[in-house]
């Protein structure tokens, strides 16, 4: 047993943080899946610029989308559904195991409608559609404008990733607009045990931007360098426990949306490689991860055990001792939740460029 094999046998199952052509052709991905049980795939706007900007493997259908004289948003959507349908293609044994639980693909809507709501639910529709895969999730920023376009495509029967969670205030409204959505595609007569969802909690970019403003304040607050991230995430897999727990007031057949880890390789290279894998496993959880990261944890001999369940108050007891300390944790999540959105809309915006070049 591996120790993918144990998180999962905790309950936490592993997705490949990574997607591109070359995996696709390679058979990189089949590969992966079967060797180092992974069981879904989460894409976003720095992954397939990091794809589409390198190598040859698009190509061909770049060529082709030229002569039909396509724009760059159009063309860079056309390969990322490509890409994604594949994928999802390649995991359909995983989602069929599962029951739909895993074998999942996440592609996500266009970052630059982050504050456009009704934007952002037109086109989550349109991907669902287009990607048309039951194993498909589509991914929608938890940004306050974007709530409603959650909401609104669970109650249309789609599968959502939220995306760029860091506060647990923040998730606390994405379980609200979860429960809303499904309550109305039951309501509308949906078949609700179809539809899933996960919150994806950001995890390494708390302890980078909070370990920064502990060592402004020196002394003693140096000691609590590498505990935010753990401890915010745990936090919310506390409020995770209350809320889907068996008075979740869920429709019937419906499942609970499960907290994703998300951003779990670590930025600072003193931490150990597998800090947010050890110390965030536990039931009903999973942790999308580089591959880097899913390599140090099978090559890593750390022995696993559940770190989630009833570390709620310990975790809060944490985040109180760094509030004392000085840190502004309201404004650390607030920052990173508008620097998340402007990463990635810099990346798409990197990726459209290029493409314009190529296809001119």
């Amino acid at each position: 047993m591996t120790s993918i094999d144990r998180l999962a046998e905790l309950g936490t199952t592993t997705w490949l943080d990574d997607l591109s052509r070359e995996r696709l052709d390679s058979g990189n991905l089949a590969s992966i899946i079967e060797e180092k049980s992974i069981t879904g795939v989460t894409t976003n706007p720095s992954i397939f610029k990091a794809a589409m900007t390198s190598g040859t493997s698009y190509d061909e259908q770049i060529a082709e989308l030229k002569g039909e004289g396509a724009a760059a948003d159009d063309a860079v959507y056309a390969m990322s559904i490509a890409d994604v349908q594949r994928a999802c293609d390649v995991l359909r044994p995983v989602f069929d195991r599962t029951d739909g639980e895993d074998g999942r693909v996440s592609i996500e809507v266009d970052p630059r409608l982050a504050d456009d709501g009704q934007e952002t639910f037109a086109q989550a529709l349109g991907l669902w559609s287009e990607v048309d895969r039951p194993n498909a999730m589509i991914k929608i920023p938890a940004t306050p404008e974007s709530l409603p376009a959650i909401e609104g495509a669970l109650a249309e029967g789609v599968s959502v990733n939220v995306t760029l969670i860091f506060s647990v205030e923040r998730y606390r409204e994405v379980i609200a607009a979860y429960k809303r959505g499904i309550e109305r595609a039951k309501n509308d007569g949906r078949d609700v045990s179809q539809i899933r969802s996960v919150a994806s909690f950001f995890v390494s970019r708390m302890d980078t931007e909070v370990d920064k403003r502990l060592e402004a304040v020196g002394g003693n607050a140096l000691e609590l360098r590498g505990l935010a991230g753990l401890a915010n995430a745990r936090a919310a897999y506390a409020l995770f426990e209350s809320e889907f727990g068996e008075d979740a007031g869920l429709p019937e057949g419906a499942h609970p949306q499960r907290p994703l880890w998300a951003s779990t390789g670590v930025k600072n290279p003193d931490y150990p490689a597998t800090l947010y894998v050890a110390g965030l496993a536990g039931p009903r959880t999973v942790n999308t991860m580089p591959e880097k990261t899913i390599d140090a944890t099978l090559d890593s001999d750390v022995e696993l055990s559940d770190t989630l369940s009833g570390s709620g108050p310990a975790a809060r007891e944490t985040l109180e001792k760094i509030r004392q300390a000085g840190v502004d944790l309201d404004d650390v999540t607030a920052v990173l939740e508008r620097e998340g959105v402007e990463k990635f809309v810099a990346a798409w915006k990197e990726l459209l460029d290029s493409m314009a070049e190529r296809l001119s």
